[in-house]
C-alpha cells in the first residue's frame, strides 16, 4: 500500500469556497478518519483524492505518484484507489461473487480463489457468493462493497461514510469488521464520516475538518484530550466548559481550584480570565462538605453501563458527569463535585458562548 499526501488543496464551486489550503498526510498502512460537521469539506476532499473531481490549485501524491496538481490530473480509473460509497452501490444484477469480481483478470475471475480469498477477508461465507445483494443485510452489502474496492489490490482505500444507514448494532459490528479486513492486509485507508465515536475507535489519526481548513491532525487519544480550541473539544465529545480565573497557574472558577495545562498560543500560562475545559468523566460527586459549593442532580440518565447525572450549579450554570456503576444520586440530590486529572485552560475568546457551555442545556 502507498501514503498519501495532499498539499494546499483548494476547490470551490461557483463563487463558494469548499476547501482552503489543506494540508494532510496518511502514512502507508494506515487508517485516517476524515471528521467534521456536515458542510466542512470532507466528501469533497475525498473526490479530489479519487479523481472525482479536480482541484482548483494544490497537489495530490499517491505513493510518490502525483495525481492532480498544475501539470494536470490522472484519471480516476488510473490512479488505483479503491473507492467504498454510502450505500455500497452493489451491482444489483450480478451475484456477490461477480460483483466482488468485477475488477478482477478474466482468469481470476474463472478461478474464484481471489473471491473466496475476499470474502474470508471482510469476516463473509463464501456460500454467499451466489446470492444477489438485496438477499444480504445491510452490513454484509457493506463488507462485499470492501471486498470489491480492494479485489485489484489498490494502493489507496477510501470510504464515504459507509455505515452511515446502518442501524447502531449493525454499525459498531461491521465497523470493526472492515477495520480488522483493512488492517490484515496492510491497508492506507481513509474514511469519511461524522460520527466521533467510529471516528475515534477505529483511525490511527483523525483529520477534523471545519469551515473547508484542516484544524487538527492527531492520533484520537490526544484529539480528545487535546483538542486545539474549544469547538473542536465540543465535536468530538461531551465538553464541560467553564469561566475560570487564572492566578500564579491555578484556575479557579465554580468547581472549586483546578490544575490546568494551557492550550493557547505560546507557553507562557497568562493570569487573567480563561475558559477550563473538562470531560464529564473527569467530574466525581461526593458528599457536600460544610462551607463548600453545593450542585443539585436535576435528572438521571441511566445507560446500563453508566448513567449522565445533570447539575445545576450555584452560579446558574450546569454541567453532566458521566458515572459508572448504578450507584449515582438521585434528582434533587445535594452534592460537591471533585475534579480527576487536569482541566484543558483556553483564552477567554476561545468560544463565543460564555458559561457552562456544559455538555449542553
Amino acid at each position: 500500500m502507498s501514503s498519501l499526501t495532499v498539499k494546499d488543496l483548494t476547490k470551490s464551486f461557483a463563487a463558494t469556497p469548499v476547501l482552503t489550503g489543506v494540508d494532510l498526510h496518511v502514512p502507508s498502512g494506515s487508517l485516517t478518519a476524515l471528521l467534521g460537521p456536515s458542510g466542512c469539506g470532507k466528501t469533497t476532499l475525498l473526490r479530489l483524492i479519487a479523481g472525482f473531481d479536480d482541484p482548483d490549485s494544490g497537489t495530490v501524491t499517491v505513493g510518490g505518484r502525483e495525481v492532480a496538481g498544475a501539470r494536470g490530473s490522472v484519471a480516476a480509473r488510473r490512479r488505483g484507489i479503491g473507492f467504498v460509497p454510502q450505500e455500497g452501490g452493489l451491482f444489483p444484477h450480478l451475484s456477490v461473487a461477480r460483483n466482488i469480481g468485477f475488477g478482477l483478470s478474466r482468469r481470476q475471475r474463472r478461478d474464484g480463489a481471489r473471491v473466496r480469498e475476499l470474502l474470508d477477508l471482510v469476516g463473509l461465507d463464501a456460500g454467499l457468493g451466489e446470492r444477489a445483494p438485496h438477499q444480504l443485510s445491510g452490513g454484509q452489502q457493506q463488507r462485499v462493497a470492501l471486498a470489491r474496492a480492494l479485489a485489484p489490490e489498490p494502493s489507496l482505500v477510501l470510504l464515504d461514510e459507509p455505515f452511515s444507514s446502518l442501524d447502531a448494532s449493525l454499525r459498531d459490528e461491521t465497523r470493526v469488521a472492515v477495520a480488522s479486513a483493512l488492517a490484515a492486509i496492510g491497508a492506507t485507508a481513509v474514511l469519511v464520516t461524522h460520527d466521533q465515536a467510529e471516528a475515534l475507535s477505529i483511525a490511527d489519526q483523525v483529520a477534523v475538518l471545519r469551515h473547508g481548513r484542516l484544524v487538527q491532525l492527531t492520533d484520537p487519544r490526544t484529539l480528545y484530550r487535546r483538542p486545539t480550541d474549544l469547538d473542536v473539544a465540543a465535536f468530538v465529545g461531551e465538553a464541560v466548559v467553564l469561566d475560570a480565573d487564572v492566578r500564579s497557574g491555578v484556575a479557579h472558577c465554580v468547581l472549586g481550584e483546578l490544575a490546568g495545562e494551557w492550550a493557547g498560543p505560546g507557553d507562557v500560562f497568562p493570569e487573567g480570565p480563561a475558559r477550563v475545559l473538562l470531560r464529564p468523566e473527569q467530574l466525581r460527586l461526593v458528599a457536600p462538605a460544610p462551607g463548600a459549593p453545593v450542585a443539585r442532580v436535576r435528572r438521571v440518565d441511566f445507560y446500563g453501563h453508566d448513567s449522565r447525572v445533570w447539575l445545576d450549579l450555584p452560579d446558574g450554570g450546569s454541567v453532566s458527569a458521566r458515572l459508572e456503576g448504578a450507584d449515582v444520586p438521585s434528582a434533587g440530590d445535594d452534592v460537591a463535585i471533585s475534579v480527576h486529572g487536569v482541566a484543558r485552560v483556553f483564552p477567554p475568546q476561545a468560544a463565543e458562548d460564555r458559561g457552562a457551555t456544559a455538555a449542553a442545556r
